[in-house]
C-alpha cells in the first residue's frame, strides 16, 4: 500500500494482522484503564465535595440526597468504561480465534473431501487382513479373560 494514497488507513493494516490488532486493542485498553482510574478518583472526590456542601436550612441528609444523582452519573460512566475494557479484551480473543479458524479451514475442507470419497468408494476403507485379526480377537474373549473384578489386572485366570 502506498502511504500517499488518499484512501489508505493505518487501521486497515492493523485489522489485517491478528497480532497487530491484539497490540492495538491492548494499547487502547491500557488508556481506558488509566482513564478509569482517574474517573474513580474523580468520583470519590466529587462524592466528598457534594456530600459536604450544606446550605442554610438543610437537614443532615439533604446534601447526600442532592449528591446522589451526580454520584450515579459518575458510577454509570465508570461501569461503561469497565465494559469497554472487557469488550476490547473479548474482541482481541475473538480476532485471534478467527485467524486460527481461517488457518485450519483448508485442512478441514480437504478432510471433508476425503470423507466424501471414502463414502463413494467403501472398498478403500477396510482391508481384508484387518477383518481376519478382528475375528481372532473375538474368539480370544472367551474363557481366557478375568473371572472376577479382583482379577482385572491379570490376563488369564
Amino acid at each position: 500500500m502506498n502511504s500517499n494514497d488518499p484512501n489508505h488507513s493505518p487501521l486497515r493494516d492493523v485489522a489485517q494482522s491478528p497480532e497487530a490488532t491484539a497490540q492495538y486493542l491492548a494499547d487502547v485498553q491500557r488508556v481506558l484503564l488509566d482513564i478509569g482510574k482517574n474517573l474513580a478518583t474523580l468520583a470519590i472526590e466529587t462524592r466528598v465535595h457534594c456530600r459536604s456542601t450544606h446550605v442554610d436550612g438543610d437537614r443532615w441528609y439533604h446534601a447526600r440526597l442532592r449528591a446522589l444523582p451526580v454520584e450515579k452519573a459518575l458510577k454509570d460512566v465508570l461501569k461503561h468504561v469497565n465494559g469497554l475494557t472487557v469488550g476490547l479484551e473479548k474482541s482481541a480473543y475473538k480476532r485471534n480465534a478467527f485467524a486460527d479458524e481461517v488457518k485450519k479451514l483448508p485442512a478441514m475442507r480437504r478432510e471433508k473431501e476425503l470423507e466424501k470419497e471414502r463414502k463413494k468408494n467403501p472398498q478403500l476403507q477396510a482391508a481384508p487382513e484387518n477383518q481376519g485379526q478382528q475375528g481372532a480377537r473375538a474368539s480370544d474373549m472367551g474363557y481366557g479373560g478375568p473371572t472376577s473384578i479382583y482379577d482385572l489386572d491379570r490376563e488369564s485366570a
